[in-house]
């Protein structure tokens, strides 16, 4: 049986909400009351939330019930915006723990272990007044500014998600970042309840010039207000990720497919992929990074390859050259 999760988002209830952004409210109608934890525990009634006293209506986390398929959400897209309001205070304390915010999430890198959140908070406040949608991509850290783009990869098969990180958590020293389910699904964790995950953070502006985007202008934020109808406004949506862009004439391009800190697990990928693609798979490594690459690739060939890499498991690719 797979460890209940318990006690893994408890401290964003009414205590670190209090601790983070006086004012913030809860949800402005009731959800569904579910039992069970996730983890498959025995189901159990959840005590309502005006009977246990805390603001959530379920009193442990649990998995969606008939959830929708997350395979295809996409991914976060990388904009440029403003720190939020609320969330990003440079220090704040919880359960006489003090964690310091970091003032800028550029170069950020980590490997540690991911977990998740899911019903119990679906439909809820996060750190920064926004509203928590388990199906999007969205995380919550310790330490990155909110919110912070970020991709997130899975050591153990290379899978990769960008999510936007909008949230505080989660408040274990052996976790490095909670994702939401959506991604927690499409980096195949949601049965152990946790995964080893390599954490980077992206530069909007940069991910912007490098496909021609330019440099945007930056995107409106969502105040968030006294009020509980304010702090309850609804999340923004991911957009789609934008079409591949056309390469000049006789310019062949890799497809990047992960980033891995474990050479092993990216000679292992690499050697999976060599048998099932019609590309060749290489491997580059920098320092403690090691990047998995198919190709080289043609103009005329890119559509094929990304539709093979997503029948493989790989939606998400980035262009290098």
């Amino acid at each position: 049986m797979t460890k209940p999760r318990i006690n893994m988002r408890y401290l964003s209830g009414s205590l670190l909400l209090a601790a983070l952004m006086s004012g913030c409210a809860s949800q402005s109608s009731p959800q569904r009351v579910a039992g069970g934890e996730v983890g498959g525990a025995t189901p159990a009634p959840a005590a309502p939330a005006a009977a246990s006293g805390e603001r959530y209506a379920m009193t442990g986390d649990a998995y969606p019930v008939a959830p929708p398929d997350v395979s295809t959400v996409p991914d976060a897209e990388p904009r440029i915006e403003q720190p939020s309001r609320a969330g990003n205070r440079s220090t704040y304390e919880v359960w006489g723990e003090t964690y310091h915010v970091m003032p800028d999430s550029r170069g950020y890198a980590r490997q540690g272990t991911a977990s998740w959140y899911g019903e119990k908070f679906h439909g809820y406040a996060t750190s920064n007044g926004e509203i928590y949608d388990m199906y999007k991509m969205s995380a919550a850290h310790r330490s990155l500014p909110l919110p912070t783009f970020a991709r997130v990869t899975s050591v153990n098969n290379g899978r990769s998600v960008i999510v936007r990180v909008n949230d505080r958590g989660p408040f274990h020293s052996d976790r490095e970042i909670d994702l939401s389910y959506a991604a927690a699904a499409r980096l195949g964790i949601l049965d152990n309840g946790t995964g080893a995950v390599r954490v980077e953070a992206i530069d909007p502006a940069q991910w912007i010039a490098e496909r021609g985007g330019g440099r945007a202008a930056p995107a409106a934020t969502t105040p968030v207000a006294a009020s509980r109808e304010a702090s309850a406004a609804p999340s923004v949506a991911a957009s789609p990720p934008p079409a591949p862009a056309s390469n000049p004439p006789g310019d062949v391009i890799y497809l990047q497919i992960a980033a891995l800190g474990s050479a092993e697990g990216a000679q292992q990928l690499q050697q999976r992929l060599a048998g099932e693609l019609p590309h060749g798979v290489r491997v580059k490594s920098e320092a403690d990074v090691h990047r998995v690459q198919v190709g080289p690739v043609s103009p005329g060939q890119e559509v094929q390859a990304r539709a093979e890499l997503r029948r493989a498991g790989f939606p998400q690719v980035f262009v290098v050259r």
